[in-house]
Formats: structure tokens, sequence, C-alpha cells
């Protein structure tokens, strides 16, 4: 299926942004209630999709074995506001979660010398791979119209 694109960023753009961003994203799941519950996880961007782990027994893993349809957000939370927001299909996987959490330990910590990365690192056998395939990206950037 080919992904849907629109704002000022081309495809090119939207990926060395994604490929670049430290920032956590934002991922908007639906509960039984059909209200979206947002959560922040850490991701990379990889070959077209955006990549988290997140424990087998979290309320997000929940939500998306109920429903895989998501949508997301990559933004700084300050001005000069721009980034790439979305919706997308999810699918889920023991296979690769636990490298996946290594890495994005190292992308956003620094190392793994901190007690939430060994917190983290030691329940990674129980870890899955969220693997998130955007059907639409929307971009955005006020930078120039915020340069003053």
């Amino acid at each position: 299926m080919a992904v849907t694109m629109k704002g000022p960023w081309d495809e090119a753009q939207i990926a060395a942004f994604l490929e670049t961003a430290i920032y956590p994203m934002r991922l908007a799941a639906v509960g039984k209630d059909g209200f979206p519950r947002v959560v922040s996880v850490w991701f990379c961007y990889l070959r077209g999709e955006l990549l988290c782990a997140s424990h087998s027994g979290s309320q997000l893993v929940g939500l998306l074995r109920n429903n895989p349809r998501v949508g997301f957000e990559v933004a700084p939370n300050e001005p000069p506001y721009h980034g790439v927001r979305g919706q997308g299909l999810v699918e889920m996987s023991p296979e690769g979660a636990g490298a996946t959490l290594e890495y994005l330990i190292d992308r956003y910590l620094g190392d793994a010398d901190s007690g939430l990365a060994r917190w983290l690192l030691s329940r990674k056998d129980e870890e899955l791979l969220i693997s998130l395939r955007p059907e639409r990206i929307f971009s955005w950037d006020y930078r120039e119209r915020m340069s003053d």
C-alpha cells in the first residue's frame, strides 16, 4: 500500500526528520470504549517503519492487540513548531524486541549505565517489538513563520 503524504516536506525530508529526531513519539491507540489513549514511546525509524518496544504486559500492548490502528506524532514540545504526524497499522512480535530496546536505550539515554536502563534491560525477554507502518503522513513546519 502506498503511503499518502501531505504537507511541506517530501518523502526524503520526512525520512531525514524521523531518522534524526530524538523526541518521544506520541502514539494514540484506541481503547475498548472507543476513546484514544495517547502514550509517549521511544522510537526509531527504519525502512519506512516506526519501531518501538513495550513490555508484553503493558496497557499499550493490550490496546494494540485489540485494535492495530493508531495515530502518531513526532515533534518537539518547544517552538518553533514542526514535525510529522499520521495514522497507520501496527504489528507486534517478540523477534527483534530485545535488540530494539537496547538500541532505543542508547539512542535516548546515551548508554545503559543508569537505573532505568538496567531495569528495562532486566525485562527485555518480555518485550515486544511494535512495528508501525504509516498509511498517512502529514508534515508541518512553522519555523520560518516563527523565526522572529
